[in-house]
């Protein structure tokens, strides 16, 4: 969550001390600088989702839709610009930026759908008493959003929690704060005051957000360790929520009965969408030996369509890395030695004339496999265009291979037979799994939640509701009220 002015960081890494202003370059063109962004003090933006709460949370339902509605509009009115937004700001290749809008859109719909289905009370009329179950607002809660999907992600935490009569203060990532503060002026527009907050800075701000005892819930979106930090340190105040949605090392399963071509498709696509910087992108294949072969020349010659190019450009398939410290990680990986790279991977420093954080796929076969699974390719997200392939044997060999990680987000398998893909399915320890569909095609009509280092199973998704509430149980004794 951090960056200094250089390198798109938000804290000064030789001090480690937090810094009052930065801008951002894009990392398609490094020439172009976006606005300087200001650090956002905490406590004031706190205590005005404070203020808020009591009054936002007496709300009926249908006013808050209402307020709801009207953001949504503005969204509609605002996608284009949005989307250029994202594009210019994180890389992301403009198609892709659409689609995150769209989604955004679209998930008002569904998040109102879910409210109306899980807030209102539940009688329960098998007790000795007449009772029920009703949903109360928590208060305020903090959502930390990432870069990768800088709208998308928080705006699905956000919906849910407002809808559920709970103020909301966003710290998005530093690397995406500019296109954070278009959407947050939107949705802020159409609430009553101090119901929607925003807080830019880095760690320092995150941390102070996310520990703030008035902060009653709190929706992160990033790496394990600091996933890691937040719980233990959330640990004491038992009535404060946390929702984690951390890394993966998503698996492609290859059958030796699979449609071929479509596995080594989706496999280059789940790679290569936004760069690879996709929790859910698929960073293993898992291929049965005896077609292992075909399957690797299909797959290779898939990842010829992506091609470093322009995130502004429509029809650019494979965007930039985020900065120079993404582009690091990638060259280390590449130095990864003891097995084959059959794909060596590259970086591009240049595109068509424009500096930026570009590369260039790689996959890595593994023919000992004790090597690989003892290699830092293996054990670390890549959050980059970087695949490796392990040949197993059979499908129990598959699973072994497998589950040798601690992530379990997303796993997809290819195969014709329904009967093998549930028998794999039911020993997935993953939070999403696929019949031959991208391990990237997580659609927001579908709960979306990891297991292991990828989360703790509250998902980020449709449903994501069901979270944001506090449950109370009232039952009410016969003639115990003499008037109403």
């Amino acid at each position: 969550m951090a960056m200094n002015q250089a390198t798109n960081q938000a804290t000064n890494q030789e001090t480690n001390q937090p810094i009052t202003s930065w801008v951002n370059r894009s990392p398609g063109d490094l020439r172009v600088e976006l606005a300087e962004v200001a650090a956002t003090a905490v406590e004031p933006v706190v205590k005005r989702a404070v203020q808020a709460a009591p009054d936002w949370a007496k709300q009926p339902l249908a006013d808050r839709v209402a307020c709801l509605r009207k953001a949504q509009s503005a969204l509609v009115n605002a996608q284009d610009s949005l989307a250029y937004g994202i594009a210019l700001e994180t890389g992301k290749p403009l198609r892709e930026a659409k689609g995150e809008v769209g989604a955004v859109i679209a998930k008002i719909d569904l998040t109102i759908a879910d409210a109306e289905r899980y807030l209102p009370p539940r009688a329960v009329t098998d007790g000795p008493h007449p009772a029920q179950v009703r949903r109360r607002s928590k208060g305020p809660a903090a959502i930390v959003g990432p870069f990768n999907f800088p709208l998308h992600l928080p705006h699905g935490a956000a919906v849910a929690h407002l809808l559920a009569g709970n103020p909301v203060v966003f710290k998005p990532s530093p690397l995406a704060a500019n296109v954070a503060a278009q959407y947050s002026q939107l949705i802020q527009a159409s609430l009553p005051e101090g119901v929607f907050g925003l807080v830019q800075g880095g760690a320092p701000e995150g941390e102070a957000l996310c520990l703030h005892p008035k902060i009653r819930a709190v929706s992160f979106t990033g790496s394990v360790p600091v996933g890691r930090s937040l719980a233990q340190a959330l640990a004491a105040d038992f009535s404060k929520d946390l929702a984690l949605e951390l890394g993966g090392k998503n698996a492609l399963i290859v059958c030796a009965d699979a449609d071929l071509s479509a596995a080594a498709k989706a496999a280059a696509e789940g790679a290569c969408l936004t760069a690879g910087q996709r929790c859910n992108a698929t960073s293993r294949v898992l291929v049965q030996r005896q077609v292992a072969e075909p399957f690797l020349e299909l797959f290779l010659a898939a990842l010829a369509h992506y091609q470093p190019g322009d995130p502004l450009n429509i029809e650019t398939t494979l965007g930039p890395l985020i900065n120079q410290t993404a582009v690091e990680r990638f060259q280390r990986l590449l130095a990864q030695t003891g097995g084959q790279w059959l794909l060596p991977g590259a970086v591009e420093p240049e595109v068509n004339g424009k500096p930026g954080y570009y590369v260039r796929p790689g996959v890595m076969l593994w023919q000992e496999r004790a090597v690989g699974l003892a290699s830092a390719l293996h054990c670390q997200e890549a959050f980059a265009p970087l695949v490796e392939v392990f040949i197993v044997e059979d499908l129990e060999d598959a699973l072994a291979v497998h589950n040798s990680t601690p992530f379990g987000l997303t796993t997809s398998i290819f195969t014709r037979s329904q009967a093998q893909f549930e028998a794999l399915a039911d020993c997935l320890q993953v939070g999403n799994v696929y019949a031959n569909l991208a391990t990237t095609f997580s659609p927001s009509t579908l709960p979306f939640g990891g297991l292991g280092e990828s989360g703790n199973g509250k998902p980020g998704g449709r449903e994501f509701i069901r979270f944001v509430t506090d449950e109370q149980a009232v039952q009410i004794a016969a003639s115990s009220f003499s008037s109403p």
